[in-house]
């Protein structure tokens, strides 16, 4: 019920070859949905440009439709929160390439604008999220709830806000694996040769890129200076011990990727996912890497039903759209706000893996300079 977001970067090349096609990308019919009932829905920066919730679910009705990518159905919860939504409502959801990446994300913003097809609405890894603010993709909007989520959760204008997230964890098969690692520092032990993988390539992949970071926090390094994550990366394929195989349900299943780094609510997911099947997961998180990070919620700006992708925003920040978050083990964003308030599902928060602390991120400019790093140096790492 829990998978992995794989969320492999499959989406230039195919678009690529689509345009070749068809020769007609670059003039898809746009979408007339631009205002309903007399208010400029592009340009609603709250709910009260609409005059109030209920004349906002009245245009994103007319509007019948949202567009949304790579929104696994089984990523934190999805399934259920995508019916929900259209249950209430009655606005179908198409949803694409669910198993895409944060940069798929991006590059379908970029490559559809002006375009029917384009998406409405992104989940992003928080460094997407911030260079495409700075690009200029998003559309402002600051959802009914916006008191109750952190500032440093948000952008001060509104054009992403972090909506749900969780900590860098180590998942293991324990009937595969004799002694489940607890650390990164473990990982590097002879036993575990061939055996950790990610989920994904951390250039393109949310979680893939928390974990370099998680052990970059592990070896010395800080949310300055994400490079002994590559190097420890580097030094985890030269031992013998790096999996390429990128870590999924099927893989997890099938026993291909026995030690799985990833979110802790896909790996809490995978124990429950996968009890009674032959697989025992247990979950760690790292005491030596502690990192967490939140998917981002952003309006493409261009967005061809820009009434129903502003019901979206403020339906997963809902209370009920973020309790739901919590049935998926994720950590939403409102948490603090809506367990002060006595408004959270208690005993989904229950279930979540206990982490001592208060978490902490890195800032737009240091996950920007990370993001860099990785680009420059992953590759070689992995050549090495």
């Amino acid at each position: 019920m829990f998978a992995s977001r794989t969320r492999v970067a499959a989406f230039t090349t195919t678009a690529a070859v689509a345009c070749l096609v068809l020769a007609a990308c670059g003039s898809a019919p746009q979408s007339s949905s631009g205002s309903a009932g007399g208010t400029d829905a592009k340009a609603a920066t709250s709910v009260a440009d609409f005059g109030g919730l209920d004349k906002l679910v009245e245009a994103a009705k007319k509007e019948g439709t949202l567009h949304t990518i790579a929104l696994p159905p089984d990523w934190a919860n999805y399934a259920e929160i995508i019916k929900t939504f259209e249950d209430k409502y009655g606005i179908k959801i198409e949803n694409e390439n669910p198993d895409g990446s944060s940069s798929d994300e991006i590059n379908a913003v970029k490559t559809r604008k002006g375009q029917d097809r384009a998406p409405d609405v992104l989940d992003l890894g928080q460094s997407f999220a911030a260079s495409g603010a700075q690009e200029g993709l998003y559309a402002p909007y600051k959802v009914a709830t916006w008191d109750s989520i952190p500032a440093e959760q948000k952008d001060p204008d509104g054009k992403w806000v972090n909506d749900y997230g969780g900590y860098v964890s180590i998942g293991c098969d324990a009937a595969k694996v004799t002694v489940c690692p607890q650390t990164f520092a473990d990982l590097l032990k002879p036993e575990y040769k061939g055996q950790v993988a990610l989920n994904g390539n951390p250039t393109k992949s949310g979680s893939a890129y928390a974990g370099v970071y998680a052990a970059a926090i592990a070896n010395g390094g800080s949310f300055d200076d994400i490079q002994p994550g590559i190097d420890f990366f580097g030094k985890l394929k030269a031992a013998g011990n790096f999996n390429p195989v990128e870590s999924t349900p099927a893989t997890v299943e099938k026993g291909e990727t026995p030690i799985s780094i990833d979110w802790d609510y896909l790996n809490v997911g995978y124990a429950d996912e996968f009890k009674g099947k032959g697989v025992d997961w247990k979950v760690a998180v790292p005491a030596d890497g502690i990192f967490a990070q939140y998917y981002s919620q952003a309006i493409n700006k261009d967005a061809p039903h820009p009434a129903a992708a502003r019901l979206w925003q403020e339906f997963l920040f809902s209370t009920d759209g973020q309790n739901l978050w919590l049935k998926g083990y994720a950590r939403p964003a409102a948490l603090t706000a809506m367990t002060a308030a006595g408004t959270v599902d208690a005993a989904a928060a229950a279930k979540l893996p206990k982490v001592e602390g208060t978490p902490k991120f890195p800032s737009e400019a240091q996950a920007a300079k990370a993001k860099e790093a990785l680009a420059n140096g992953w590759a070689a790492a992995m050549a090495g």
